[in-house]
Parts: C-alpha cells; structure tokens; sequence
C-alpha cells in the first residue's frame, strides 16, 4: 500500500475524489498527509475533517525553494510514496521535483500539451477550440509539460462559458484523477521517452481470456 500526500491550495474537490475513492478500497493507498500553502483552504478543512493528518505551511513571501524544502521535510517525515498535487496553486521548483522524480501527480484542465498554465478554460474558449479536457500527468522541471498517464475530452459549446466549460471538465477530473493513481499505485504502468504506457487491470486481463474462444 502507498503511502500518499495531498497538496493544496483552495477548496479541495480533487482532493476529496481521491480520499473517497482511497476510502472505497478502490485504490492502494493511504493518504498520509495534506498541506495547504493557505490557512483558509477548505480543502484543509475537510482533510481535518476526514481525520488526516493536515497540516498548513504558508507560503506567502517565501522564496520558491526555500518553501519546498519546508515542505520536503515534512513529506520525508511521512515516508511519502507519491505526491498529488489537488489544486496546489505554486510553481513547484526544479529542486523539488528532483527530490521525487516520476513521483508527483498533477491534474490540469485541457488536453496537454494544449493550454498550459493558468486559466485553461479561458484558453479554449478563446482560441475557439471545439474540444478541449483534462489531463493527469507526472510533474517535471517544465510548466504542465511531464508525460501524461491519462486523458478524457470535454466538447465546448457554443454556449459555454468560462464556468460552465470548467464545471463540466471538473466532473471528468473527479474521474481520472483516481485513475491515474490507481495505475501508478498499482505499478501498471512504464515510461518510455514521453510516453505512459499502462497494463491492463487484473479483471481486465480476466475477462479477456474469459471471451478467448
């Protein structure tokens, strides 16, 4: 079982997808810690609520990596597997990544490489994109940029907003966010150059011989 822990910035909806599909039995893993860089977070709250071990290390005026090294600590302490980051609103710093290469968890709201950065929904609607989605991938040095484990598309209609289109791709976050973390926590999975090549699922190597004649 993988130990896990959650960073955050704000309300925390992905954090809680991956605590109640955790909770469900629907993935290896514990979550062993939550940090927040802001006192105010919800998502902190309801990690205390869930009975996690949450923990706030405000980031306000700190330089990037000497913030990273308060967090590293703590996470080393927990003997942290793998990190998700839930709406962690902080660049993370090349030291940083290089303390858990391949091991940090990010989800973004497009179809990577497409629209990196903030406001990914602006983006889409801006460039008058006709599809765009979400995107669960490994962190690395570069912005958005790590290989990606698992995808889903989202169509923009006429008529979406910046709210609505984000509202809708988040209903598909809450999907395969868990996802993602089951593959990595389940070891299904194997980097090549860019690319995430994933095993199929124990049950779905099952029922393919099942339906072998």
């Amino acid at each position: 079982m993988k130990n896990i822990a959650i960073l955050l910035s704000g309300r925390g909806s992905n954090f809680l997808a991956l605590s109640d599909a955790i909770e469900a039995g629907k993935i290896p893993a514990r979550i062993g810690l939550v940090i927040s860089n802001r006192p105010e977070a919800a998502g902190l709250q309801h990690a205390l609520d869930r009975g996690y071990k949450a923990i706030c290390i405000p980031s306000k005026g700190m330089e990037r990596e000497v913030y990273d090294q308060l967090v590293v600590k703590e996470l080393q302490a927990e003997n942290i597997d793998f990190i998700c980051l839930a709406g962690f609103m902080r660049l993370l710093s090349d030291w940083f990544v290089r303390q858990y290469p391949q091991r940090i968890l990010n989800i973004h709201p497009s179809l990577l490489p497409a629209f990196p950065g903030v406001h990914a929904q602006r983006q889409a609607l801006c460039w008058g994109a006709k599809v765009t989605g979400c995107t669960v991938h490994f962190v690395d040095e570069q912005l958005d940029h790590g290989p990606i484990i698992l995808q889903h598309p989202v169509p923009v209609l006429d008529d979406d907003t910046e709210e609505t289109l984000s509202a809708r791709i988040l209903t598909h976050e809450h999907e395969i966010y868990p996802e993602a973390l089951k593959i990595v926590c389940e070891g299904r999975y194997r980097i090549e150059g860019r690319r995430v090549l994933i095993d199929p699922a124990p049950d779905q190597l099952a029922s393919r011989q099942l339906t072998i004649p």
